[in-house]
């Protein structure tokens, strides 16, 4: 650490100065020698002074260019690092990308060898394809040169294509003609063998239906007997029902006065419709409930004879 000029000068003073001015003696020169004694000592402190004033300011300089060389230094080995890092981290995307690269090119290079497989396949089979229609185009041959020969004789035919779809169409007509025929003599043998089902059935249903008359004559006759029992009974359920609905009507009579005298010792006019039997029932009931609680109210507040 750097010491203060004014510190430094003043420890260099006191290492020169002595501390203590003698006492005088009569062996000591005159004051004025020895004031040229002190002023020679002090310029002698002085040189030593400067000459160490000079050593440190070189010394102090030196420090300060080796600090300014240690900072720069330090400042290009940050630099350095700086450079080297983003080195590195070049050297590392460059890599990454030569890795993906690579990785895309063996990709490629494996679709391509499937695409090259797949199309060598393919001409496998087309070879092979092409092989079996030169085959037979060997074995048709012969009925080209035919065709031809036909075509030749026939002159309302063009060429040998329109020779040969009128063949085919001839060819389908014939074998729909023949299906037809096939399928005709089966629903003929279907129909006669239907017919016989019907004939043999027809007497068994004959024989069935007489049966089934005499059954249904049978049952005329208890559904008759049962008809006349119904109608008795029906009789019988109306006479029933009237009397029922006359009691029914008699009862509602007396639950509609039932009501109205009630609502005339309530002096209230009459809030329900003279069909609502079940309301007014339910209104003569809380008044008869009303009363009932009256008079026994009434019991209770009544004096008790004395014994």
């Amino acid at each position: 650490m750097a010491v203060p000029w004014e510190e430094y000068f003043q420890l260099a003073l006191q290492e020169k100065v002595p501390e203590k001015i003698p006492e005088h003696n009569v062996d000591h020169p005159p004051p004025v020698l020895r004031l040229l004694e002190k002023r020679q000592e002090l310029m002698d402190v002085d040189r030593d002074l400067q000459a160490q004033k000079e050593v440190f300011q070189a010394m102090t300089a030196a420090q300060k260019q080796r600090r300014e060389q240690l900072e720069q230094k330090e400042r290009e080995l940050k630099a350095s690092f700086v450079h080297f890092d983003k080195f590195l981290q070049d050297m590392e995307a460059r890599r990454s990308r030569a890795l993906q690269r690579a990785a895309e090119e063996r990709l490629q290079a494996k679709r391509q060898e499937a695409e090259a497989q797949r199309l060598r396949v393919q001409l496998e089979e087309l070879q092979r394809e092409r092989a079996r229609l030169q085959r037979r185009l060997e074995r048709l041959e012969p009925c080209a040169r035919l065709l031809g020969q036909v075509l030749e004789q026939l002159p309302e035919f063009q060429d040998v294509p329109e020779l040969v779809a009128r063949f085919d169409g001839l060819a389908d007509m014939q074998a729909a003609l023949r299906l037809t025929e096939r399928q005709q003599q089966a629903e003929l043998e279907e129909a006669r063998a239907r017919l016989q089902r019907l004939r043999d059935a027809g007497q068994d249903e004959l024989l069935g239906q007489s049966q089934r008359r005499a059954q249904l004559l049978e049952r005329l006759e208890a559904a008759r007997e049962r008809t006349l029992r119904g109608e008795s009974k029906w009789i019988q359920i109306q006479n029933t029902a009237a009397e029922k609905t006359l009691v029914l009507g008699r009862s509602r009579m007396a639950a509609l006065n039932l009501f109205q005298l009630v609502c005339q010792h309530k002096a209230q006019p009459p809030a329900l419709a003279i069909e609502d039997t079940e309301g007014q029932l339910e209104q003569v009931k809380l008044f008869i409930l009303d009363l009932s609680a009256m008079l026994a109210s009434l019991r209770q507040a009544e004096p008790t004879p004395a014994s």
